[in-house]
């Protein structure tokens, strides 16, 4: 029986068991995700017991390792990246013993037969019980090659009655919306749907699943989120960093719009957003948010001009400029920052505002949801004398310091009627004596135990899609909004204030 997707979706009280066993294999074992987030997140699901003991782990690359060479350099990665510190010995001693590597070239179709044989021996020597789940920490353009290698050996099915078969994928998944249809078209070809899993690591951040238990676990609040009570929402995703690890290619062929927008952002929205699902499980879920990102309608070019904005970072006091990084055209146009406003074409939110805003080079590096209440009818105590105030309004803080606050207003101490703005606050790390686990333990583990509540599926991609194309479209054919510059280090441009149309609404602080 598959796993509840973390505590956020468990319906049991119970401990959770580990997963099914399987023959994980690893494509671009040698490369940087695999070190950073991939090796570290199995280490840490070992050490919880929620790793089966007859799972083995494959790195598959092109470099020749052996497989001592191979747990070495997990073992360094692990030591750098992993969350539990100081590492376990002992235990990666054991853990070690379970990860083996084999050479394969991802488009050389007959190395496919070795890596099939070498599988087959795994899965006899560990127990696997012809399961396999096949992790593609590769370039999105191999995704189906190694897809169609796969198959063409026989990868694609069990290799036992009663055992499975997944792909994970990373995005990006397409760069538009008819390169996201083909790279579907060609994976269903070879994968069902139900094996496809593609992964966006933001809804495996602790916070992010806690957004349905909040929603949907505690009745004072939804009744609260819909057109009658909210203003607007703002949902924010501030990068501190510039182009680091050789990401200047990548982003001079993506921009912010393609990086963030189309997946992380949009399926914020569509949780914040989604009405409540019939059963809660994963395709009651993910029904849900598609539907939200089918009533957010392609923008016109005329409402793209007036409800986006779109900058590039310019150079500061130890920040380069974006034009000057590796792997950038030095006249690029590409947007490092990207703020958009957004409608939902539906009974609960029609005429609500959406603000999204996404960027490089940011003042800091912070993600949160902030929903800003209707004020009330009518203003008593502005004929006290009081100062004026601000809205009620409800932050989900995604990073740094995670939790939830809610800000309301309360009589100062004294004899005057001075009223100010507090916040019930609730933290993580106050709340839980443990640490939460990387959004990359979360999301293996519901791999392997069959639960797709949190990757993407086919109808959610595309619908986002269709948003983010008639934006770029827009941008290239009418050059409207303008590209405008922002200074590293700073919030981004102020023209993105203007999105509200309301001189006393604007982007609040971080």
């Amino acid at each position: 029986m598959p796993l509840p997707a973390g505590e956020a979706f468990s319906l049991s009280s119970t401990e959770p068991e580990p997963a099914p066993p399987c023959v994980f294999v690893l494509f671009g074992a040698t490369g940087d995700l695999a070190g950073r987030k991939i090796a570290p997140a199995l280490y840490n699901l070992y050490l919880e017991g929620l790793l089966s003991e007859n799972t083995t782990i494959l790195g598959v690359a092109r470099r020749p390792r052996s497989d001592e060479q191979f747990r070495s350099e997990m073992l360094k990665a692990v030591k750098e990246h992993s969350r539990t510190q100081p590492i376990d010995e002992s235990a990666w001693r054991k853990f070690a013993g379970r990860w083996h590597y084999h050479v394969t070239t991802a488009d050389k179709p007959k190395q496919y037969e070795t890596l099939a044989s070498r599988i087959k021996e795994l899965d006899k020597l560990h127990g696997a019980e012809g399961a396999r789940v096949f992790y593609l920490a590769t370039t999105p353009d191999l995704n189906p090659v190694i897809a169609k290698n796969l198959q063409r050996v026989g990868l694609n099915r069990a290799g036992s009655k009663d055992a499975f078969v997944r792909i994970v994928l990373e995005k990006p998944f397409g760069h538009d919306l008819a390169s996201a249809r083909k790279l579907d078209q060609d994976l269903l070809e070879l994968f069902d749907e139900s094996q496809i899993y593609r992964i966006d690591h933001y809804l495996g951040k602790e916070t992010v699943q806690n957004l349905l238990v909040f929603r949907f676990a505690n009745a004072i609040f939804e009744p609260l989120l819909n057109r009658q009570y909210v203003d607007h929402v703002q949902i924010t995703a501030a990068e501190s960093e510039g182009m680091a690890r050789r990401r200047g290619a990548y982003y001079e062929n993506a921009g912010a719009l393609r990086d963030m927008v189309q997946n992380h952002m949009l399926q914020l929205l569509a949780l914040v957003a989604m009405e409540v699902p019939s059963r809660m499980d994963a395709e009651g879920i993910r029904d849900e948010k598609a539907q939200v990102l089918e009533a957010i309608r392609p923008l016109s070019a005329g409402q793209v001009a007036e409800q986006t904005v779109r900058a590039q970072y310019t150079g500061a006091e130890g920040i380069g400029a974006y034009r000057s990084q590796e792997g950038v055209d030095p006249n690029s146009e590409v947007e490092t920052y990207v703020a958009l406003k957004l409608f939902i074409a539906n009974w609960r939110w029609s005429d609500v505002p959406f603000y999204i805003r996404t960027g490089k080079r940011l003042a800091k590096k912070a993600s949160q949801v902030r929903i800003v209440f209707r004020r009330e009818p009518m203003s008593f105590f502005t004929l006290w004398g009081c100062d004026p105030r601000g809205p009620n309004q409800l932050v989900i803080r995604i990073y740094p310091d995670e939790g939830i606050s809610l800000t309301f207003d309360a009589k100062v101490p004294g004899v005057s009627m001075l009223l100010r703005p507090v916040k019930m606050d609730f933290r993580y790390g106050a709340a839980f004596r443990w640490a939460s686990p990387e959004a990359y333990e979360h999301l293996l583990v519901d791999a392997l135990c069959g639960d797709p509540t949190l990757f993407i599926r086919n109808d959610e991609l595309e619908a986002s899609w269709s948003i983010v194309d008639s934006i770029r479209d827009a941008w290239s054919k009418t050059n409207r909004p303008e590209l405008l510059t922002y200074e590293g280090g700073s919030w981004g441009p102020s023209e993105a204030d203007k999105l509200f149309g309301d001189p006393y609404k604007r982007w609040h602080p971080i």
